[in-house]
């Protein structure tokens, strides 16, 4: 498959502390992509520098052919981080058009994001007014507005309730089969199962890039939080 992000031997160090060494992986187009790890592994570090904000000791990261954070992609990168990234004076479909009149779209594009998320009823909501959970679908609602090629989800699922989160995996695969490519982080592992293929990271490092039957097959199991605490002793013996 084409590739749609490429990272070559990326060291990033953040307060003294080398957070990502010599980290290298591929991540193909239209792909649902898994990051996941225990908090502190590296997930947002990665993703910052995928979507160009981290600076990096070393190593490069290209993004649908283009050096991350290039001017040519801005428009085709949508990045949800942990933390909501909305306007809480506006209301949920005030902030969703204000991001979609930056890239030239109607009413119609924010009507069709509010509802991708499930916020159709909270339109009128001012985000201050919203829950935590609420706000963080509010920021998705914005960043999909444009449609992007790109979509890198820092923990999108966090404090969603169930029936909402499946919601959410839904959505997600239904972009990636429209050609989006969707890099996902999450630390459950139950929602490892609903992508195409998983990242697994420890302190910085991968312990494991392949599809979940793949992972599982390797450790010869079908608990994926078994999975990945095999490849994390296997990793250990192996380096020690």
């Amino acid at each position: 498959m084409e590739t749609a992000i490429e990272v070559r031997d990326l060291v990033v160090k953040r307060g003294g502390r080398t957070v990502l060494d010599g980290f290298t992986c591929a991540i193909p187009r239209g792909s649902v992509t898994g990051l996941l790890g225990p908090s502190g592994s590296g997930k947002t570090t990665l993703m910052r520098a995928i979507v160009g904000v981290q600076v990096v000791a070393a190593g490069a990261v290209t993004v649908l052919g283009h050096p991350a954070g290039s001017a040519a992609l801005r428009s085709r990168i949508g990045y949800v981080t942990q933390a909501p990234s909305v306007y809480a004076d506006l209301t949920v479909l005030e902030n969703v058009r204000y991001f979609a009149s930056l890239y030239k779209l109607g009413a119609a594009a924010a009507d069709a994001a509010v509802e991708a998320v499930g916020l159709d009823r909270a339109r009128g909501q001012l985000v201050a007014d919203l829950s935590g959970g609420q706000r963080s679908r509010a920021s998705l609602a914005c960043a999909i507005v444009s449609r992007p090629e790109v979509l890198v989800l820092d923990e999108p699922t966090v404090g969603q309730d169930p029936v909402l989160r499946d919601e959410l995996w839904d959505h997600f695969r239904g972009l990636a089969a429209d050609g989006t490519t969707v890099l996902v982080s999450s630390h459950v592992m139950d929602e490892a199962n609903r992508c195409d293929r998983l990242l697994l990271i420890r302190e910085g490092l991968l312990i494991a890039d392949d599809t979940p039957a793949a992972v599982k097959r390797e450790a010869g199991t079908e608990d994926l939080d078994q999975a990945f605490l095999t490849l994390i002793r296997k990793h250990e013996v192996a380096t020690s």
